[in-house]
């Protein structure tokens, strides 16, 4: 991946210098959210190198490794909004194995336990970490009410839906019509989403990524 750009660069200082501002050390959750398209990963690796610059261990992990089995995800139906929305991802794993341990410090974590391609379990590696140490998630649905007391700082990313679709065109090959019936399953999900959990307000901060290379931050009702 490129170097992030000046305009970048700043914003992710300025975020992190703000999640060190509560939390300056122990152990640290934040979480990357944001429809699909949104840039998360890419964001959430840009912000876990700013965070390693002062010498501090900064793990990553991605909600998609925890997805449930297609069987249970497609269970409602495979274009239902609802299930899309409700069944996707094994929370029960998720805090079992990545965030209980992390948090607690009560022995090894693992970042993986499903790979979505194979449709089978995994058993990622055991990692360990010092006291003081960052763990950054992306994702979708991360502000959910079975997630939200996860996280010691969030972010919710904004993009336009016909920027987010025309990215998955070009990555997964969908339908660049955000109205399109392919997209319909994804799209209601994420209005469900949003109504119950309203991610934008329940998030410390939103930044709007239609340009990756000059994320900004934006405040109050913009989206």
């Amino acid at each position: 991946m490129a170097p992030p750009t000046d305009t970048a660069d700043t914003l992710l200082h300025e975020l992190r210098d703000e999640v060190r501002q509560h939390y300056p050390s122990g152990r640290v959750i934040i979480g990357v959210d944001g429809v699909d398209g949104a840039g998360k990963t890419r964001f959430a690796e840009a912000l876990a190198r700013v965070f390693a610059e002062d010498g501090s261990a900064v793990f990553t992990a991605s909600i998609d490794d925890f997805h449930r089995p297609r069987a249970e995800r497609y269970a409602r139906g495979r274009d239902s909004p609802q299930g899309f929305y409700l069944d996707s991802y094994d929370d029960g794993a998720f805090r079992r194995l990545l965030i209980e341990p992390f948090r607690s410090r009560s022995g090894p974590f693992r970042t993986a336990a499903f790979d979505l391609d194979r449709d089978e379990p995994v058993t990622a590696e055991a990692q360990d970490a010092p006291a003081d140490a960052v763990l950054i998630v992306d994702g979708i649905f991360l502000h959910r009410p079975e997630l939200r007391g996860i996280w010691n700082w969030s972010l919710w990313l904004h993009v336009p839906a016909s920027i987010a679709a025309a990215r998955l065109a070009e990555r997964d090959g969908a339908d660049p019509d955000p109205e399109a019936e392919s997209n319909a399953r994804y799209r209601g999900g994420q209005a469900l989403y949003a109504r119950e959990a309203d991610p934008r307000t329940a998030a410390s901060a939103i930044v709007d990524n239609s340009f990756p290379d000059a994320p900004v931050r934006i405040f109050g009702d913009f989206c």
